[in-house]
């Protein structure tokens, strides 16, 4: 895997304890050479600042939202748009999200899918899949 993909609303927007993790964890995908992005299905414009934030910080390397390219999850396009952005085959991204509709269609499309559903339960996973290490 050459890639972590992060949904934003129900992953990203949580306690400040939660954001704060995956900031550690964004950092740390990061240093080991992998591409970081946040795909969400957010209108995008002025209201997304508060996610474009992530990326004007360095945390991931781009943010891809539905609104703004004209495709949403779980449909194969958007997933095709992030591969695109980043640079990847699909087949080399890692998705997290809180939807299990939306993780179903990125495995549909190829990716590996980790359905979010608290942060410790999916740390495992992602430091599994991704081979990081780290104190999370």
């Amino acid at each position: 895997m050459r890639g972590l993909v992060v949904d934003y609303c129900g992953v990203l927007d949580g306690a400040e304890e939660d954001r704060r993790r995956w900031r550690k964890v964004l950092a740390a995908t990061k240093e080991n050479g992998l591409a970081t992005a946040i795909l969400s299905n957010d209108p995008g414009g002025p209201g997304a600042a508060h996610i474009r934030v992530w990326q004007e910080q360095g945390l991931v390397d781009d943010v891809i939202l539905s609104g703004e390219v004209g495709a949403e999850k779980p449909s194969e396009e958007i997933f095709q748009i992030v591969g695109e952005r980043l640079e990847l085959p699909v087949n080399d991204l890692v998705l997290v999200d809180d939807s299990i509709l939306n993780i179903r269609g990125a495995v549909e499309a190829g990716m590996i899918g980790i359905f979010y559903q608290q942060f410790d339960r999916a740390i495992v996973e992602i430091t599994g899949v991704l081979e990081l290490e780290g104190d999370f």
